[in-house]
């Protein structure tokens, strides 16, 4: 009877030896992975002129609206998003989902420079920023601006990322 668990055992040993050298192979090919794919997205992409888009959040007559309502990435381009608040209203530019399938470069306004994930920017009148990113995951997000009562008043767009 010792002899029939022994080959098993001795089985068992070699598949979990074969196991762990194997999770340690793909661990390490993991770890290798990604940092070459951080420098491909930061290199490579801070290399390209970012493309420039300029959206306003309300305007002069202090309407509550996103001009454009509708905005339209691809999906592996950097690009520069100027935002403009032209009304006497503050006014908050949220998406939350669209912010996550990005990667954010740096949100800059005035003499601070923001990097890392932004959900939500906040303007108050007069004021303007610059978010520059790479929108990375292809999808339609809503967009509002989460004040209370402006996103009831039409205060929403959309937010398309194309392959």
């Amino acid at each position: 009877m010792t002899s029939l668990t022994l080959p098993n055992t001795a089985w068992l040993q070699i598949l979990r030896r074969k196991y762990v050298i194997l999770t340690l192979f793909l661990s390490l090919n993991f770890i290798a992975a990604t940092p070459a794919m951080a420098a491909n997205l930061s290199g490579d992409l801070l290399k390209q002129p970012a493309t420039e888009i300029t959206i306003s959040l309300g305007n002069l007559a202090n309407e509550l609206k996103f001009e454009p309502n509708h905005l339209e990435f691809e999906a592996g381009k950097r690009y520069q998003l100027r935002l403009t608040n032209p009304s006497q209203l503050k006014h908050y530019f949220t998406a939350k989902d669209f912010a996550d399938g990005i990667w954010t470069q740096k949100v800059q306004a005035g003499k601070v420079e923001v990097k890392g994930a932004i959900h939500e920017l906040e303007l108050k009148p007069d004021a303007e920023a610059e978010w520059v990113f790479v929108p990375l995951k292809s999808g339609t997000y809503g967009l509002r601006c989460s004040i209370s009562g402006h996103t009831e008043a039409g205060m929403t767009g959309e937010i398309a990322i194309k392959n």
